[in-house]
């Protein structure tokens, strides 16, 4: 399994979506479930199933799954499967 399989299957579980959804063009408060709390626990997901630790500023501007992609491959999870 990618990153890119897993990011996707973690920010799924966090929002409550199912298995199949389609998360590649989500961005934050597009779907009632990306709330601002949901945000929180998304991030804490993605830094529980990358091992990476997200500061403030990140969190904030983590606004679409394409910045979360971009996030982790600042953190170098994108090197790694």
């Amino acid at each position: 399994m990618t990153h890119l399989d897993r990011l996707r299957d973690v920010f799924r579980a966090s929002l409550s979506l199912p298995a199949g959804a389609d998360v590649d063009d989500l961005e934050y408060r597009a779907i009632p479930q990306w709330d601002s709390l949901a945000h929180m626990a998304l991030v804490a997901a993605i830094e529980d199933e990358f091992d990476v630790m997200i500061d403030t500023d990140e969190m904030i501007d983590m606004s679409s799954f394409t910045k979360a992609v971009r996030l982790l491959e600042k953190h170098g999870a994108g090197a790694s499967s």
